[in-house]
């Protein structure tokens, strides 16, 4: 899937966990990452910006391949 601007997401949990940006920070990523539907709200590069709007959470850069539609 190509990802694209007001797409609905979630994180793959495989691809994050194990990832530069996990080894750069906390690994204990939250479970709505995973579970709850984000919406892409910008692209740079190799990133999206995610917004997880059902959960009061600031939104997070992730890398496009670490994410999948949300069906």
């Amino acid at each position: 899937m190509a990802v694209k601007k007001g797409n609905m997401v979630r994180a793959i949990r495989e691809k994050l966990e194990n990832s530069l940006e996990a080894k750069a920070s906390d690994s204990r990523f939250p479970s709505y990452l995973f579970e709850t539907q984000g919406e892409v709200v910008d692209i740079k590069s190799d990133y999206a910006l995610v917004k997880f709007g059902r959960v009061p959470t600031p939104n997070i850069w992730l890398k496009l391949e670490q994410l999948e539609e949300f069906v």
